[in-house]
């Protein structure tokens, strides 16, 4: 049995199976678009998404099993939309099952527009788009996969963008954001505080 310093007794978790569906820790909800061999537009909803690093790099995590490793790999690119509260049911659609035929139907409901630098899908109503051009994928933890890219190009929605004349507060307010709550849940972030930095950190 473990406890903490205030006396609580942790829960200690078996780690034959997943973890990660026994608590609850929030994540950024990201549509990736990649181009099918045929040149239909592909999207999958992720939510191991991160920035590798300060510079214009960025990550998710999926499995060679699926048509957007795949994809990326061919194209050697990506592209990352990130929707707001409104598009839930967008998102929900994007990840649908594919048919026997190796279609997602749902997608025909989902709008997209042309990437500038890629050959890649994004998709209307996000607040941030982000361009990647394929870094590589390193296929080292266990059956899933890092697929890393290089943004090459970065849009965002105007009331999404933070200014020196716009407190960052009612940005938030005005556009706010769609969180994953993995395993099955959502929220939405519109509230927000200043975080209480120590004097001189730095990243």
């Amino acid at each position: 049995m473990t406890t903490d310093s205030e006396g609580r007794e942790l829960v200690t978790l078996e780690l034959s199976g997943t973890i990660w569906d026994r608590f609850f820790t929030v994540a950024p909800l990201v549509l990736v678009g990649t181009r099918e061999p045929d040149g239909t537009p592909d999207l999958a909803p992720k939510h191991m998404v991160t920035p590798l690093g300060w510079d214009a790099y960025v990550g998710f995590v999926c499995t060679p099993d699926h048509a957007t490793y795949r994809n990326t790999v061919r194209t050697k690119a990506f592209a990352l939309s990130f929707p707001g509260p409104g598009s839930v049911v967008a998102t929900s659609l994007a990840a649908a099952p594919r048919c026997d035929e190796g279609t997602k139907p749902g997608l025909d409901f989902v709008p997209t527009f042309p990437a500038t630098r890629i050959d890649a899908p994004l998709v209307t109503g996000s607040y941030l788009f982000l361009e990647c051009e394929l870094e590589g994928t390193w296929d080292v933890f266990g059956r899933n996969s890092l697929v890393a890219g290089k943004i090459v190009a970065a849009h965002v929605a105007p009331e999404a963008v933070r200014r020196p004349d716009r407190d960052d507060a009612q940005v938030l307010h005005s556009c706010p954001l769609l969180a994953y709550l993995p395993p099955g849940r959502f929220a939405v972030v519109s509230e927000s505080q200043a975080f209480p930095f120590h004097r001189g950190m730095t990243r």
